[in-house]
């Protein structure tokens, strides 16, 4: 059993525990895991085409990976999707999530990896 990773370098976020170091500095990373559903795969491939988004399918789950932010548009993967998208619908499709979640409004979705730059909707 494998991941597909589907960014420009086909790489994934998961990694060998051998691979991997512990340092103290701060990763600016933020992500979310959706569980694998026509909205999810919608969202992903949407995302996926963005610049610094890596997405990483597994057997029942999406993970959707980006460095300072994330910005989910609902308007737009709306308009991919070919149907209506809500904040409540995406909400309902996220397992959970790292970095600060804002809902800035109906239409968009934030997820910072930056704490400093969230500070403004605090």
């Amino acid at each position: 059993m494998s991941t597909i990773a589907r960014d420009a370098s086909h790489q994934n976020i998961f990694k060998a525990m051998k691979d991997i170091t512990f340092d103290k500095t701060i990763s600016h990373q933020c992500g979310v895991t959706m569980n694998d559903s026509v909205e999810a795969r919608a969202i992903a491939e949407f995302m996926g085409e963005k610049e610094g988004v890596t997405v990483t399918y597994a057997p029942a789950l999406i993970r959707i990976d980006g460095e300072g932010k994330l910005i989910f548009r609902m308007s737009d993967i709306s308009e991919y999707l070919g149907r209506e998208m809500t904040a409540e619908i995406f909400e309902v499709n996220t397992s959970t999530h790292y970095g600060r979640m804002v809902r800035v409004d109906d239409d968009t979705v934030i997820l910072f990896g930056n704490m400093d730059e969230v500070m403004e909707f605090i």
